[in-house]
């Protein structure tokens, strides 16, 4: 029962293991996380398009049941930007903003996401996350990054404004510029400014005064909470409502309440592509974090208990009235650097979110949303990385255009297309490698056993004998090429007679790998050319074996290349290795 529970359940490993002092620094943490998670819950709600409380609703029971099923310490989970970009993109395809049936379809798009998840994590699929190139991913956020930041543009100045790509926002601001609200910018620039310096300046500032460099630290994480003080108390003093500052306005009470909303087939048809896509880049996202954060304390996630605890999560979020969420880079950050090392943080936390939405929403009314606009941009401004693009171009050129691609059609198209273009630019970039895996031709290197390049290396060759190293499984998208490149060689040295190839590296042989080697074993027989096999690893050579096609091979199967090499020369007649070819 207890392998089962910790299987299962991995909070009951840390669990077992809690004490006092543990508690104490989880409840730390909690505080710092709880105090700069409430001005983000309410500017990621703005970001999504439902109403500032379901923020608040989706940062609470989603915490609390990750923290049960989900297999990092650290991470923190709640509405996070590109997911919330991406929801209202999708949301606004089917319904309204500020309309119940709007609310509808984001719960339903956090159900969806959480069962697609579930379904994967039960299925142990998490290993395809690693079929989505980093460079891809890195390129796609960077661009959701400029579009999060362009889209919060209308709630800074006031502007009414609307689109899903940056064309389609820069005419509709451009079209508005009029009826620029001059207090709405300038508070909004105030607050970016102000979280800006807070960002780098303030912690050195803070120690003027004699606190410690960790204390500096974690009052800079409460600079959010700050800025939204003092514009509160600013928008009630000076009556900005009157002065046509959009404000957050009245936010109910109490905490969410549990639902089993109704939905129409036609509503899930529309909505359920849009959720696999969000579900894919929030798993890729949280993954990422998670794994970033345990490597720093020698600590290990499970990928497929990650997909069941957040799947867990956006269903306790789409039943609690949220909208989609995910393991969030700057909360999970604060989370570790504030000293949490269990989830009872988060659940502290949850517990902290829900104080504030019983007891501190009236006071949030005054709240401009310039304000969480601000917050927004200046959040996304740490996922805008261009460097991405340096440094693809100087290390995989192939890199570099699946990533400018990546940005080009999200920027242009939204991030619908964008996310599309990026799973499939990783699909073609990956199939594109295996296709054409590196292979060389290989010789002696000089009072040595090792076989090298001959591109690469002063080596050993002799005419009669051809090596060639494939340097990958041998599959069906690349058996192809190799069979390709070792007649291309023989082609081009007629004195071949016998040709190894060298498998040191290949790990498989799939079914249309070995008909390829079926082929090419009969085709070099019939030119009077043996074919042979060096460094076969023994589950490939199980498999060879089972087969038959040990029986049919015209060579022999040697244990290591230097003994195929100098026991073929030997039946030449070549000499010892002093009268080889140099090459």
């Amino acid at each position: 029962m207890v392998p089962f529970l910790n299987h299962t359940v991995p909070a009951t490993q840390w669990l077992r293991e809690y004490s006092l002092g543990t508690l104490q620094r989880d409840l730390l943490a909690a505080v710092v996380v709880t105090i700069m998670l409430i001005p983000q819950s309410l500017a990621y709600a703005l970001l999504a398009g439902v109403p500032a409380e379901v923020g608040l609703y989706a940062s609470i029971a989603p915490l609390m049941v990750y923290a049960l099923f989900g297999s990092s310490r650290t991470l923190s989970v709640g509405p996070v930007a590109v997911a919330s970009l991406m929801s209202a993109t999708a949301l606004s395809q089917v319904a309204a903003q500020n309309t119940a049936d709007y609310l509808l379809a984001a719960t339903l798009l956090a159900l969806l996401s959480g069962l697609f998840l579930l379904l994967l994590g039960v299925l142990r699929l998490g290993f395809l996350a690693n079929f989505l190139s980093h460079p891809v991913i890195s390129g796609f956020i960077t661009a959701s990054g400029i579009l999060i930041a362009f889209s919060q543009l209308k709630h800074l100045t006031g502007v009414t404004a609307q689109g899903d790509s940056l064309p389609e926002l820069l005419l509709s601001m451009l079209a508005g510029a009029e009826s620029i609200n001059p207090y709405s910018l300038l508070l909004g620039a105030a607050v970016i400014i102000f979280l800006i310096w807070s960002r780098g300046a303030a912690a050195r500032f803070l120690q003027y005064f004699s606190l410690s460099e960790n204390t500096a630290a974690m009052l800079v994480k409460a600079a959010p909470i700050i800025g939204v003080i003092a514009t509160i108390l600013i928008a009630s003093g000076w009556d900005l409502e009157g002065k046509g500052v959009k404000l957050v306005g009245a936010i109910p009470s109490g905490l969410p309440q549990l639902v089993w909303p109704s939905f129409t087939l036609e509503l899930i048809q529309q909505l359920l592509m849009p959720a696999i896509m969000i579900s894919i880049i929030g798993y890729v996202e949280s993954i990422s974090v998670g794994k970033t954060l345990a490597v720093r304390r020698r600590q290990k996630i499970d990928m497929n208990r990650e997909l069941i605890g957040l799947g867990a999560a956006n269903l306790a979020s789409g039943f609690s009235g949220g909208f989609p969420v995910t393991g969030g880079f700057s909360r999970s950050v604060v989370n570790f650097d504030a000293g949490a090392e269990t989830q009872m943080a988060s659940v502290f936390t949850a517990f902290g979110i829900a104080l504030a939405a019983m007891f501190l929403t009236p006071f949030l009314y005054y709240l401009p949303k310039a304000t969480l606009a601000a917050t927004i941009i200046v959040a996304v401004l740490s996922l805008v990385d261009f460097s991405i693009l340096k440094k693809t171009w100087h290390y995989a050129p192939r890199d570099f255009v699946a990533v400018l691609t990546t940005i080009v059609v999200t920027l242009l198209f939204g991030v619908e297309a964008g996310v599309s273009c990026g799973v499939l630019a990783s699909i073609v970039l990956f199939l594109y490698r295996t296709s054409r895996p590196h292979i060389a031709e290989v010789g002696l290197v000089e009072g040595t056993e090792h076989f090298r390049n001959i591109q690469r290396h002063q080596v050993h060759t002799l005419p009669q004998i051809l090596s060639i190293r494939m340097d990958e499984s041998l599959m069906f998208s690349n058996a192809a090429f190799l069979e390709d490149r070792m007649y291309a060689d023989i082609a081009g040295t007629p004195e071949v007679r016998h040709v190894i190839l060298v498998c040191s590296a290949v790990n498989e042989i799939d079914w249309s790998a070995l008909e390829t080697l079926e082929s090419i074993n009969a085709r070099l027989r019939a030119a009077g050319i043996y074919f042979h096999l060096s460094e076969v690893k023994g589950p490939v050579m199980d498999a060879l074996s089972r087969s038959g096609f040990v029986q049919r091979l015209s060579g022999e199967i040697f244990f290591t290349q230097y003994q195929a090499f100098t026991t073929l020369s030997e039946t030449l007649g070549s000499g010892p290795p002093a009268q080889w070819e140099n090459r």
